[in-house]
């Protein structure tokens, strides 16, 4: 009997979704189908194998094929809708905010499940979530989101931290999950519509 669980189920629709901003960027770029699924597979696996690297384990891809078939399906879910995609000029920010969300809270469970203390599983939820959309801009060729003004990767620390805090408070499992990805999703939309940022360092030597 295959056991699957909430945050399994996480993975696999947060893997769907950055697939999914994965491949639109790619088609956007002309790339082939060969090409796409590389960008949508980078996308969607980049964060949690560098986790994983870094946390000292086998990348997770490597030894479950359900998120290869995941990439695919993606695929094909975009070569046959790829026009109602694109119509929706939101579509690329919604797959990627979404992504964003799950993957933060896959990559805070992972790392706090491993026995790490909850900074630890905040950075790595926060890489989890962020890296992959850097290794897909680096892959077509744009400056990664996480470097441009609206506020990106730190919408995952925020996402981390409520769901420490969850689970601190002795709030469910899944109802600080929940919470988490909302946390995240709420932080962009509010980031990119109040176009919220950081401070700019600038160098002033002349």
């Amino acid at each position: 009997m295959i056991n699957i669980t909430f945050v399994d189920i996480i993975d696999y629709i947060g893997t769907f979704a950055f697939a999914i901003s994965g491949i639109r960027l790619a088609s956007q770029k002309n790339f082939d189908l060969f090409g796409a699924f590389i960008v949508g597979m980078a996308t969607a696996v980049g964060g949690g194998t560098l986790r994983d690297i870094m946390l000292g384990h086998s990348p997770f891809w490597m030894t479950q094929w359900v998120y290869l078939a995941i990439v695919a399906f993606s695929l094909l879910v975009f070569i046959f809708f790829h026009k109602g995609i694109h119509k929706v000029s939101n579509t690329l920010f919604l797959f990627d905010t979404i992504g964003l969300a799950l993957f933060t809270v896959v990559g805070y469970e992972k790392t706090y499940s491993a026995g790490f203390p909850f900074w630890t599983a905040c950075i790595m939820g926060m890489f989890t979530g962020a890296a992959g959309g850097v290794i897909r801009d680096i892959l077509i060729n744009e400056v990664p989101l996480i470097f441009r003004r609206d506020i990106y990767a730190l919408a995952c620390g925020v996402g981390g931290l409520v769901l420490a805090a969850g689970l601190w408070l002795g709030f469910s499992d899944v109802i600080s999950q929940l919470a988490c990805a909302l946390s995240v999703i709420v932080t962009r939309i509010l980031a990119v519509k109040y176009h919220w940022q950081l401070p700019i360092l600038k160098d002033d030597v002349k």
